[in-house]
């Protein structure tokens, strides 16, 4: 049993810097945790020389990440230099030299998560990610740990802080989507290229992290159907409101009858729905299982100090597992053959917003075609428009197949009565009576 672990770290930025100082200014309650102290004796950099904002020795810094992975006294590698093919195998050679590693980098987890897991349980290494997915949530171990002994059903999750932001300034302060942007580009909650924040793809590729563990199925990247928030408007959020919604980029996941979707794309939760209120900057992540209900994990998604804490704890539970000489075995490889749900097993309430011509026989046009499609309306608003002869007509359906709402949507665009279809949103819950 050592007397000491050793940690090699790949990258020191911000969140990096975070868990330097935790390991260091936490180390006697580390001590009395884990029953030996824990030290980071080397770390890559990108500058030799740039001032930081901790105490580590010259000698301790290179710019060498092999001098990191080979270095024989080295016990667990915490990766937070982002990156993903080449960090892929720097992290394989880690583990092939049978080293542990933590890992913050949802990119690399949600594409390479399944071969890395592989790689560890060969070599009889752990191998962490709690941090790649909702910062200082514990929403991986809930799941892995918590409720293992459940049968997920269902997970729908904010899990993407920048959209959060966004929505929650232009639902609460009627900003437009530009200047919700701008501000948090300016805060540093989204980058200076939003595209993957707001086009959804960052949470798509968290929902294929949390996908994979709940339902035990090889969920890639590519399963995730994914839209963004860049298109919504006031106008749609200012309808959302009169009907008793409010609008949120979720991620979806659902199991039933032994196959799953996996979904991101702005949606209409009921303002009753607990996720309705998680605002500005936080995540959640709402979980159904079978025996347990309904439970929800909430906090902080992102920043320096909560996602160092994830990775710190990540790394007590491999120095846990070295004292008790238990590395690598709790990784499970997926459980189930993939079984993707078809569009006509997909089941939701959509929110549609047209311009229409404000003539009679208009509507009824429209409740012939949507009939037609087996799909029926739930909540119906019709309001005149600024321009001549039109009208705005918004729709909340029942529960419909998007096999039959994706041909509606097509059919649609050919009725003379329709001038155009402005928006169309996923809905969850009732809305106001």
């Amino acid at each position: 049993m050592k007397d000491n672990v050793k940690v090699g770290l790949l990258g020191l930025g911000t969140v990096g810097t975070g868990v330097v100082k935790i390991i260091q200014n936490h180390q006697e309650q580390l001590v009395h945790r884990v029953g030996c102290p824990v030290e980071v004796t080397k770390v890559l950099v990108k500058n030799m020389d740039k001032k930081r904002d901790v105490d580590l020795s010259k000698e301790s810094l290179t710019l060498d990440p092999y001098d990191v992975i080979n270095d024989p006294d080295v016990d667990v590698i915490v990766e937070v230099m982002g990156g993903i093919d080449e960090t892929k195998q720097y992290l394989l050679d880690a583990l092939n030299q049978k080293k542990h590693v933590v890992t913050a980098n949802k990119d690399l987890v949600a594409l390479y998560g399944s071969e890395l897991l592989k790689a560890a349980s060969e070599n009889d290494c752990d191998f962490y990610y709690e941090a790649s997915v909702a910062g200082g949530i514990p929403i991986i171990r809930g799941l892995a740990d918590g409720l293992a002994s459940d049968k997920i059903q269902k997970l729908m999750g904010i899990v993407n802080g920048t959209t959060n932001f966004i929505l929650t300034k232009m639902h609460k302060e009627g900003m437009s989507y530009e200047v919700a942007l701008k501000e948090a580009q300016d805060l540093g909650f989204a980058e200076a290229d939003p595209t993957a924040d707001v086009e959804g793809l960052d949470a798509a590729r968290k929902m294929a992290i949390l996908a994979r563990l709940a339902f035990s199925m090889n969920i890639e990247l590519e399963d995730v159907n994914v839209s963004g928030i860049s298109t919504v408007s006031d106008s749609d959020l200012k309808h959302g409101q009169t009907l008793g919604y409010t609008m949120k980029l979720i991620g979806y996941a659902d199991q039933s009858d032994e196959r799953v979707e996996v979904s991101v794309q702005p949606t209409f939760l009921a303002n009753n729905h607990p996720m309705a209120s998680v605002n500005d900057e936080y995540n959640a992540v709402y979980v159904y299982g079978e025996a347990v209900g309904e439970t929800m994990f909430y906090g902080p998604g992102a920043g320096s100090m909560p996602t160092a804490t994830s990775i710190v704890s990540d790394l007590i539970a491999v120095v846990t597992n070295m004292r008790l000489g238990v590395n690598g075995k709790s990784i499970s490889v997926p459980q189930f053959e993939k079984r993707l749900k078809s569009a006509e097993e997909k089941f939701a309430k959509y929110f549609i917003r047209l311009h229409v011509r404000d003539e009679v026989g208009s509507f009824s046009e429209l409740t012939k075609l949507f009939s037609s499609n087996s799909i029926s309306f739930e909540k119906i608003l019709q309001l005149p428009l600024d321009k001549e002869g039109m009208a705005e007509i918004v729709i909340v359906t029942h529960k419909a197949s998007m096999e039959n709402y994706s041909q509606m949507l097509e059919q649609i665009k050919d009725l003379a009565v329709v001038h155009s279809v402005e928006s169309f949103y996923r809905v969850e819950g009732e809305g106001a009576k």
